[in-house]
């Protein structure tokens, strides 16, 4: 019996035998249990995979010069990274110890993005160490210790800023972050961000390559992300007119929601990549932003059905 149609909560390739065990690929549970004993953390490779590329596959079909990011605080393990990296993945780290298991696991360093709101000297030092992709500078502290670490390298770290956009997505007061009073990112509305625009620019050290927006998650709707699509793109005109910032690199984010009960019921991962893409291009052409780098950031919408707890 097949067990695919539960809302999609179970993996992709999974089904009930006639002993009635649940079999996730090709694996008996309950054997696996007898094996490894409970609690067991279980994952189907088949489901990552397929996932991963319907966000790659739409996104790019969307709007070719893009990259889809793993967010690995969704589920972090060295098998999934070289799953994710074989995809053709990048990878959202927000600490150090993420990190650690990206480089042991010889995961691209250049699609690695290092995110979050706390980063301590130790891990910016071992993010430029690694020589990875991005920073992305969550806070004027940060701004300041990246560029004095990086100042003391001899080395220009390629960052981007997180900005809030004042948008409010329609999903749990705590899992909001893209609201005025969040403690992620620079404010757009109040001024803060362009003065950290500014800092930056005047930063020898720092290279600001965009923009980049989060706004909650667990939201199933679209409507957030096409808002914060135009207020993003709306400043970064502002920053060329009056800081000469050409925009590289934009991301609006991840946060997409998964089935947790039958219930739930989430628009389908090509869907929400065709959406993006679309409307980053759109919206890139009115106002005459050229063709930056696009990229977004689904982690629980990539593993969250391909685990099952036993």
């Amino acid at each position: 019996m097949s067990v695919e149609t539960k809302a999609s909560i179970l993996p992709l390739d999974s089904r009930v035998d006639g002993d009635g065990h649940l079999i996730v690929g090709g694996c008996d549970t309950v054997d696996l249990a007898d094996r490894f004993g409970t609690p067991l953390y279980v994952y189907d490779e088949a489901t990552i995979r397929t996932r991963c590329r319907e966000y790659r596959d739409s996104l790019a079909h969307a709007y070719a010069h893009s990259l889809v990011i793993y967010a690995s605080k969704a589920f972090t393990s060295p098998m999934l990274l070289q799953i994710l990296a074989q995809e053709g993945l990048g990878l959202d780290v927000v600490s150090g110890g993420e990190l650690y298991v990206a480089q042991r696991v010889g995961f691209p360093m250049e699609r690695v993005y290092f995110h979050g709101n706390n980063k301590g000297a130790d891990e910016l030092q071992m993010a430029l160490e690694l020589g990875i992709g991005r920073i992305v500078i969550d806070s004027f502290h940060e701004l300041e210790l990246l560029g004095r670490l990086a100042r003391e390298r001899g080395t220009r770290a390629p960052c981007l800023l997180r900005l809030s956009p004042g948008i409010d997505a329609h999903t749990h007061d705590y899992r909001k972050t893209g609201i005025l009073d969040s403690k992620f990112g620079f404010p757009i509305s109040t001024g803060q961000a362009e003065e950290a625009v500014r800092q930056v620019v005047a930063t020898p050290s720092l290279e600001l390559l965009g923009f980049h927006a989060h706004v909650g998650s667990q939201i199933f709707e679209l409507a957030p992300y096409q808002e914060t699509i135009g207020v993003v793109l709306d400043f970064a005109v502002e920053m060329r007119k009056g800081h000469h910032v050409e925009l590289q690199e934009f991301s609006p984010g991840g946060g997409w929601g998964i089935a947790y009960t039958p219930e739930d019921d989430p628009r389908p991962t090509r869907e929400v990549a065709t959406m993006v893409g679309e409307t980053v291009g759109v919206e890139l052409a009115r106002r005459g932003l050229g063709e930056p780098r696009v990229f977004v950031e689904p982690g629980r919408s990539i593993v969250g059905q391909a685990g099952v707890a036993l």
